[in-house]
Parts: C-alpha cells; sequence; structure tokens
C-alpha cells in the first residue's frame, strides 16, 4: 500500500508540474503578444513599463511560486488521507482528538508564510504610495464622464473626451483612444494628484501599474516613471453612472525631445489663461 500511495503522489507532483509548465508557456505567449491595451486570449498582466510595475510583477512571480506549492501539498494530502484513511485500511479509527504538534504547526507554518509574503508586499506599498522629488505634477479631474489634466508648472489645462465610434479613424481603438492625450517624458518621476468633481471615479492604467480613485473632498496621490515611449491605455473601473465605460485614459509616453516640441505647441493651444498671457505679451 505505501508503494502505491508513493506511486499515486508522484504522479500528482508530476502532474501538477506539467500543468504548471504549460500555464507557463502559454503566459510567455501571451505576453508576447501583449501590448499597452487588452489583447484577446491575453493571460497574465499586461506588460509593466514602470518601476512600481516591476516589482509588482516579482512579487506576482513569488505568489505564483507559493500557491502552487500549497495547492500541490494539500492535494497530495488528500490523496493520502483518502487512501491511508478509508475504511479497508483502516477498519479501527483512532480516538485521538488533539495533537499538539499538528495544532502548532497548521496554526504556525501559514502565519510565517504570511509574513514572508509581507516582507515583500508592506515595502511595495510604501514604495508606490508617494513621490519622491518628482520631476512634475499632473493634477487629474474626473467627472461624468471625461477627465481633465492640468499642469500647473506649465500653466496649461485641457479636457480629455472618448472619441465618439463614428469619428474613430483607421490606427484608433474604439472605445480606448481619447482626442486629447496625458503626455509625459519617458523617463520624468510623474506625480499625479487625482480628485473629483462629482462622484468616484477610478485613474487605472494597467501598464504603468496605475490605480487610484477619485474621492469627493479629498486629494489622492500616486506616481509613475516610464522606462519606454509608447501609447498605454487606461480605463475608469469605477461604476460611477450611465457611461462609467466610457471614460477611457490614454497615456502616450515621449522621448523629451519630442515632449518639448509637444509642449511648445500645448502652451498655445491649452494655456489656462489665454487672456493674460496675451495682455502680458502687448506689455512686453
Amino acid at each position: 500500500m505505501e508503494r502505491i500511495l508513493k506511486r499515486v503522489t508522484d504522479a500528482t507532483m508530476r502532474g501538477g508540474a506539467a500543468m504548471l509548465a504549460a500555464v507557463a508557456i502559454l503566459a510567455v505567449a501571451a505576453f508576447d503578444a501583449s501590448a499597452a491595451q487588452p489583447q484577446p486570449w491575453q493571460l497574465g498582466m499586461q506588460e509593466h513599463v514602470t518601476p512600481v510595475g516591476h516589482k509588482i510583477d516579482q512579487l506576482h512571480d513569488i505568489l505564483l511560486v507559493i500557491i502552487t506549492l500549497i495547492s500541490l501539498f494539500v492535494l497530495a494530502l488528500l490523496v493520502y488521507v483518502c487512501i491511508r484513511f478509508k475504511r479497508s485500511n483502516n477498519p479501527t479509527p483512532s480516538k485521538t482528538t488533539h495533537h499538539t504538534w499538528l495544532e502548532v504547526a497548521w496554526t504556525g507554518i501559514p502565519a510565517l508564510i504570511l509574513v514572508f509574503i509581507g516582507l515583500y508586499s508592506f515595502p511595495l506599498l510604501y514604495f508606490g504610495d508617494k513621490a519622491i522629488d518628482p520631476d512634475m505634477t499632473v493634477k487629474v479631474e474626473s467627472h461624468q464622464w471625461y477627465w481633465n489634466y492640468t499642469y500647473p508648472d506649465e500653466e496649461i489645462t485641457f479636457d480629455s473626451y472618448l472619441i465618439p465610434d463614428e469619428d474613430i479613424k483607421d490606427g484608433q481603438t474604439r472605445l480606448l483612444d481619447v482626442d486629447n492625450r496625458l503626455v509625459v517624458p519617458v523617463g520624468a518621476k510623474v506625480q499625479i494628484l487625482v480628485n473629483t468633481y462629482d462622484v468616484m471615479h477610478s485613474f487605472f492604467v494597467p501598464a504603468l501599474a496605475v490605480q487610484v480613485y477619485g474621492t469627493p473632498g479629498r486629494i489622492n496621490e500616486t506616481w509613475f516613471q516610464v522606462d519606454k515611449p509608447g501609447v498605454y491605455y487606461g480605463q475608469c473601473n469605477q461604476i460611477c453612472g450611465i457611461d462609467h465605460s466610457r471614460m477611457p485614459i490614454v497615456v502616450h509616453a515621449m522621448e523629451q525631445a519630442e515632449y518639448d516640441a509637444w509642449l511648445v505647441t500645448a502652451k498655445e493651444q491649452f494655456a489656462m489663461n489665454p487672456g493674460a498671457t496675451k495682455v502680458a505679451s502687448v506689455a512686453d
């Protein structure tokens, strides 16, 4: 019987390892096909392009190993119990009601696992909480149903609306593209201050590992630093009203030279107080 049990346990472990390998292969294939927006049949998270996102990937990989080992252990234990303690092999059941070391083990080991996870997760929470010495600040205000972006240092502000279906052009994505994108330079540490004009909204961009709520009556903070140029899509994932699914977020990360050129145009198009700018220019 012990030999049969060993064979069953070994087969269970091999089957679990094969399943894990298959999932890993599919996940790699999905990541290869991933971009800055969801892809059909995508597995796992979108490819992250920020320091916070890279740390989230590391934590995810650690948790995947831990939960896989726990699942295989519990499965093997169930198989063992079903075989070892079935009626034919155990006609006279034990009358034992307590086992001190067993109770210590099933309480202490999960606690140690949680402490181990906490050693990785708590520093990550603090790391992604606030920007330290940011290079620029962007104020994000949510409305029903559009976004407003303000660059206080550059004195520009503009609204960002979903492009209607009838106005979608080639190369644009339905329900994700907007008329005015949030533009940032690559490599800059961007502080994001989020508030809301009406109800709760959510500023969520998966590729940037950004998820923060706009809450009435307060300002919430997050940050990101994009590693490579590209266009990154997100959405408000808070149920904020009838058009809550029509509040996309598009972040366009540009190289510094390209960003500087965009900024010159933006200061003319989106000046916070264009009348005062004209008066100042006449006075000069």
